[in-house]
């Protein structure tokens, strides 16, 4: 998209105000060298704009289905929409968040390598790495390099405990689905979980995993009689926004080769806080 300007003002305001995107979402277009100001690429926010100048965006950002949270010379995290699958399945290989983040990285001679999945129906930060060292040294020791790996929760009803812990053994059926079991037959499980906000029909939870299984938290926060809303698999009955009531929010991890802490934060669908307003 092109812009021309009309009144001289600093970039940051005027890229606010002709496509009403958030703060955040421009300084992730500046950094990552998406903005041209008369055929220059300028990263600077308070570059003061001139009368007749033409701001122009990056088109092939912004065909993006998705907002980058960050991206660097070895790693690239998006904010994964609800319904985009994570990779490719028997039935789909391109509708993929794998697929499209390669195939944009391909025009810069990038290769990506998928370290964890979200389930598809779950929205929120989804981590890609550049680099085959980087996938081998996350993969094959996740648990030690990944501390915190934080989701949003809407679960019907009211939680009677206001915090709590859940661990168990979990395994999948035949049929695709997860389900508590002994531990000799299923994987160790350990869910925390504290209510944020709660009213008559919904309790809206903070979820941190110490553990990874499949449908982990769903089938964890379904066994205390609090399904996650629009999770029929697992035992919902209501579907108030049209949509599964998970997001990862948060992922923070040492990375292995710099040993610095890396920490990414997606904000709260606005579709699960409007479940919360008064009147």
């Amino acid at each position: 998209m092109k812009y021309k300007v009309d009144k001289a003002m600093p970039l940051m305001e005027f890229l606010l105000e002709v496509t009403h995107k958030k703060r955040n979402d421009i300084k992730n277009l500046l950094k990552f060298e998406n903005i041209y100001v008369d055929g220059s690429i300028q990263t600077y926010y308070a570059y003061v704009l001139q009368v007749g100048q033409i701001v122009e965006i990056n088109a092939k950002k912004e065909s993006l289905p998705f907002s980058i949270l960050y991206e660097d010379k070895e790693l690239i995290v998006i904010d994964k929409p609800c319904g985009l699958l994570s990779e490719q399945t028997a039935k789909e290989s391109q509708k993929t968040a794998y697929y499209i983040v390669k195939q944009d990285l391909a025009k810069k001679k990038e290769n990506i390598f998928l370290v964890h999945r979200l389930d598809q129906y779950t929205s929120g930060i989804l981590m890609f790495v550049k680099s085959k060292k980087l996938y081998d040294l996350l993969t094959h020791d996740w648990n030690k390099y990944v501390k915190v790996r934080g989701y949003i929760a809407i679960v019907e009803g009211k939680m009677k405990q206001p915090k709590g812990t859940i661990e168990n053994y979990l395994a999948e059926s035949k049929t695709q689905n997860v389900y508590i079991t002994s531990k000799d037959k299923g994987k160790k499980a350990i869910t925390h979980y504290k209510v944020i906000q709660s009213n008559r029909q919904y309790s809206m939870l903070e979820v941190y995993l110490d553990t990874g299984r499949k449908n982990q938290i769903r089938v964890h926060l379904s066994s205390l009689h609090h399904p996650i809303i629009g999770d029929d698999k697992y035992g919902a009955h209501t579907n108030p926004i049209k949509r599964l009531g998970l997001h990862a929010h948060e992922l923070m991890f040492i990375h292995p080769l710099t040993h610095k802490e890396m920490r990414f934060i997606s904000k709260t669908p606005a579709s699960f806080q409007k479940l919360f307003k008064k009147g």
